[in-house]
């Protein structure tokens, strides 16, 4: 038996499965059968739901034998037969079947369940354009709702105002609609979302003709990202009449935009895709964006709904995997192309942040302090960045190293290779001598030699470097640019006040530590500032991470303290992109990163530094994460200074994306954290 924690359901995740059988033109025997081998399949899979295409029981391109009464009542016959098979599996199987009700007949979805008919619904819209002719053969269901259906010795809900929802697994509703309804401008699932559909289900056939996969993929990709939901999506394949159209197979599953699985068209073997829908994710998405909600309270009079309930029974005592890319570094992508875009993107908007700032104080000059570390490296090219820009020249950047008691001669060359090497104005002062006197004055042991190397000796050294700064500012009538970044605001590493967490304008504000790396890289490869930084730029990627406060024969390790900025990064995304719990951050933190072997990497993340971590090392740094963030730091955060917002899960500004009280409790997210095996 598993301990729950490794259950994707105990985390609010859904397998479902979308299949793509082999078919025989009006034989619903053999279709059936093919459907019950599908279904199996899906079952063995871990599946808690299969979607099949659109009239897939009868075919879909029969024309008027569709009105034989012999192949109707051969599919009613089948649908008993996938009845009587489905009391041995576990997902719900929506199957798609021409059904009479009251002298017509209708194109329907069938929903059934472990031997019960749960839903049957009829499509709304019949395309009668080109070379469709539903009109012909079917009505439409739009005005049916509250109704019932005599199928297979069984009574079924009947009507397009139909929600399933599961009794046992909160956030997993179901609406289904049929092909053609997705195409128009107010689809029957949009309005089932708003009255709470998590999981949209679309039954098609869809002929293939050139260009018609992108376009299908764009609708169901865009549909998915507005209605905030899942969207699955069958098209009709193999075995399907090529009397006058062909078929391409096509299969889908995307959730809130992106694309999570996807068939290879026109295969020669059944297709079955599966993926993991995260239900919890999009309650956080529906919750957060209340334009979602108003929207519904605004709809709300157009469709009534029935909701149906019935129970799941996922289990949460098996280990099934994630069936789902989970990325290691969620601010920034592993496809080479989409990280040079990601990079590109974030140098503009803090360059832009920074021009429209100087520009709006009427300042021609900043003044930055340089230690050699990722940060200020970063932040310097940014600035150099926005004075290209502006016409301003590189002179104006007043860069200044200030070495003191534990500055390595490591770091102070690179500021001095950089600060040359991008031809700003550089300078160094030595911030020893006023330290020691702070110290003094203060009494404090160091003063008198005492290797006492506490908090107030580390923010002795921090405030005097801010300090100078600010009066060189004023004496040069210039801005303070801030480096500290969005990981060190998140964890509370920064010396509040007069120290790294001020600044007149913080470019880095939030851009986390991942980022950082990655976007230094990224200068380094393409040599954006000359061929003379790019050495530079990589001794500085591979310099240990170090605030360099405390001296000694070993460097203090920034990570050694705060824990890895990977998963770090990894747990501040979850925690205030999506607010989940650490439990679940936990989980997926374990997927993406318990196996280093596993996954895509970015490019240009360096062969040493792909390492693993097991699941007690993620729940112990994730609970440092919890205290520091929700128990000691958010003092420091309402008090920011002034910075661009840089990515979806990146602002923890008071006037942003993030508002906290500063005396909060941690012990909510601490219970959870125990949670965790």
């Amino acid at each position: 038996m598993t301990h729950p924690f490794f259950s994707l359901h105990s985390h609010g995740f859904v397998r479902v499965a979308v299949a793509g059988p082999r078919t025989r033109v009006a034989d619903p025997a053999f279709n059936v059968a093919r459907t019950i081998d599908m279904a199996r399949e899906a079952d063995a899979k871990g599946a808690s739901l299969v979607l099949f295409p659109e009239l897939g029981l009868s075919s879909y391109a029969i024309d008027d034998l569709l009105h034989q009464t012999a192949l109707l009542d051969a599919v009613e016959a089948a649908i008993g037969r996938l009845l009587e098979a489905s009391r041995a599996l576990q997902p719900l199987i929506a199957v798609g079947a021409p059904l009479r009700w009251r002298g017509r007949l209708y194109n329907c979805a069938v929903i059934l369940r472990r031997g019960e008919i749960l839903a049957v619904t009829p499509k709304i819209y019949l395309p009668n354009y080109r070379e469709f002719y539903e009109k012909r053969h079917f009505a439409s269901g739009a005005f049916i709702a509250g109704e019932e259906m005599e199928i297979a010795g069984q009574t079924a809900p009947f009507g397009s105002d139909i929600l399933l929802e599961a009794s046992d697994f909160p956030g997993l509703a179901i609406h289904t609609e049929i092909c053609e309804d997705v195409w128009v401008p107010i689809p029957p699932s949009t309005r089932a979302a708003l009255a709470g559909a998590t999981v949209l289900l679309n039954l098609s056939a869809s002929n293939a003709i050139v260009g018609k996969s992108d376009y299908r993929a764009t609708l169901c990709s865009a549909h998915s990202a507005r209605c905030l939901a899942a969207y699955l999506y069958s098209a009709a394949g193999q075995g399907e009449s090529t009397t006058d159209l062909a078929w391409d197979g096509e299969a889908m599953i995307y959730e809130n935009g992106a694309l999570l699985a996807k068939a290879k068209r026109f295969a020669d073997e059944p297709q079955l895709i599966l993926a993991d829908i995260d239900l919890g994710r999009l309650a956080a998405e529906r919750m957060r964006q209340v334009t979602f909600g108003d929207c519904a309270d605004i709809e709300a009079g157009a469709t009534s709904f029935r909701r149906i309930a019935f129970e799941l029974h996922a289990p949460r005592d098996k280990n099934l995997g994630l069936l789902r890319e989970v990325a290691r570094f969620p601010f920034a992508p592993d496809d080479e192309a989409r990280l040079a875009e990601l990079c590109f993107e974030a140098f503009n908007i803090q360059s832009h942040g920074l021009r429209q700032r100087l520009a709006a104080a009427n300042f021609q000059r900043l003044v930055i302090g340089v230690s050699g570390g990722l940060d200020s490296t970063h932040a310097l090219l940014v600035a150099v960045t926005a004075f290209d820009a502006l016409g301003l020249p590189r002179e104006n950047i007043l860069a200044f190293t200030l070495p003191a008691f534990a500055t390595t001669d490591r770091t102070k060359a690179n500021a001095w290779r950089l600060m040359r090497a991008l031809g700003v104005s550089a300078q160094e002062i030595d911030v020893r001598a006023a330290c020691r006197q702070m110290l003094e004055d203060i009494g404090h042991p160091a003063a008198r030699g005492e290797p006492v190397y506490d908090t107030t000796y580390e923010n002795v050294q921090a405030g005097a470097r801010t300090s100078l700064l600010f009066r060189l500012a004023n004496r040069h009538d210039a801005l303070v640019l801030g480096t500290g970044d969005l990981s060190e605001i998140a964890l509370g590493w920064c010396t509040y006040g007069v120290g790294d967490q001020m600044s007149h304008y913080n470019v880095n504000a939030s851009v986390p530590k991942t980022l950082i790396q990655h976007l230094i890289r990224w200068c380094a490869r393409d040599a954006h500032f000359g061929a003379e930084t790019v050495a530079v730029l990589r001794d500085i990627l591979d310099t240990e991470i170090s605030p360099e406060l405390v001296p000694g024969a070993s460097v203090q390790r920034t990570e050694d303290v705060v824990g890895p900025y990977a998963l770090q990064d990894f747990n501040l995304f979850y925690t205030t992109r999506y607010g989940f719990a650490p439990s679940k951050t936990a989980f997926l933190a374990f997927h993406a990163w318990g196996d280093a072997a596993a996954g895509r990497w970015p490019v240009d993340v360096p062969a040493e530094k792909r390492r693993a971590y097991d699941v007690e090392e993620i729940k112990h740094w994730l609970g440092v994460f919890v205290r520091r963030f929700f128990a000691t730091s958010q003092f420091k955060r309402s008090a920011l200074p002034n910075g661009p917002k840089v990515s979806s899960g990146g602002s923890l500004s008071p006037r942003g994306d993030w508002r906290a009280p500063s005396d909060s409790s941690a012990a909510a997210w601490l219970v959870d954290v125990e949670e965790i095996p």
